[in-house]
């Protein structure tokens, strides 16, 4: 079991229907593929609802592809940490990932 060591965690409105354990950007929506996100969710949200964000620390985010330890990563269209192709890093991959919907801890940029 993998286990996270959360620094900060702030509550956000959500704009849009959140899952658990992704991307979240400023707006408390899903991040877009390759944008900045403020943290990741701790839970899943529905539109209107409150939610906590995990915003510092070591965060554990759902894999949207493979991944190697150490690897920048960003966000894919659906919020999971995919390797930096173009956009902005949200943090560096401290488990590998064999593939899509793997939780991994990444240290949060």
């Amino acid at each position: 079991m993998k286990t996270a060591s959360i620094a900060l965690t702030l509550s956000l409105l959500a704009s849009s229907d959140i899952p658990k354990l992704r991307f979240v950007d400023y707006n408390g929506a899903k991040c877009p593929a390759e944008s900045r996100a403020i943290g990741v969710s701790e839970d899943s949200a529905t539109t209107g609802e409150v939610f906590p964000v995990n915003t510092l620390g070591v965060l554990i985010v759902e894999s949207g592809d493979a991944l190697a330890v150490g690897d920048a990563v960003e966000s894919d269209i659906e919020g999971r940490a995919v390797t930096v192709a173009a956009g902005a890093v949200n943090g560096w991959a401290m488990d590998a990932a064999t593939a899509a919907g793997e939780m991994i801890r990444i240290r949060f940029a």
